[in-house]
């Protein structure tokens, strides 16, 4: 088995690269999902009650908007926030890896991931691919899906400079052209992941 941890920045394309992965055989998971998920178990809840004040709850729920304009404005209360819930979704995402099954033939497990640099859990995977695009790019897109540019902007600085991220890659990702492109990028990738555990293997 072999773990591809899959990062890039806002907007830039992680999902529509997970999702060709998926197509050609890989096991994805999506650790924004599992967030959602975790955002909705009390004890959750109640923590992140306990950080941010009662003001963080609507009829019992989460405002997920009101956390979002805290945490994009104090990088300390995102950290605080960031501690409550990567545990839970590293152990979420280790369960999920150990059941598995063997098929008995090179397995490529995604786990798609905003923030693996930012939080040093480049070293929790076998291989880092990071998918990029202009900013400019990344923020006309987003746009388009109702995103408005002040938020991309705020969302785009929270995180580490894709200069870096590419630079830090096994892999890196151009997803700045067509769909065609990209899907084709992640064909190569795939093949030499799947000759790389055949290797290891020895199959």
């Amino acid at each position: 088995m072999i773990k591809v941890g899959l990062t890039g920045n806002f907007g830039m394309g992680k999902s529509t690269v997970a999702e060709f992965f998926k197509k050609l055989g890989a096991y994805v998971i999506n650790a924004d999902k599992l967030v959602e998920s975790l955002l909705e178990e009390p004890d959750v809840v109640e923590e992140i009650e306990r950080l941010f004040g009662k003001e963080v709850l609507i009829n019992g729920k989460l405002n997920k908007k009101y956390i979002a304009n805290i945490i994009f404005e104090n990088p300390l209360m995102r950290i605080y926030l960031e501690n409550i819930i990567h545990p839970r979704v590293f152990e979420k995402i280790d369960a999920i890896i150990k059941n598995i099954p063997s098929r008995g033939e090179p397995t490529i497990v995604v786990v798609e991931a905003p923030i693996i640099f930012e939080r040093g859990y480049q070293n929790r995977f076998d291989i880092i691919i990071t998918v990029f695009t202009d900013e400019e790019i990344a923020i006309k897109r987003l746009e388009e899906k109702g995103i408005s540019k002040e938020e991309s902007m705020k969302r785009l600085k929270s995180q580490f400079p894709i200069e870096m991220k590419k630079s830090k890659a096994d892999y890196i990702i151009d997803n700045s052209g067509s769909l065609e492109d990209t899907a084709l990028q992640v064909e190569a990738i795939f093949q030499k992941l799947i000759a790389m555990e055949r290797k290891y293997a020895g199959n």
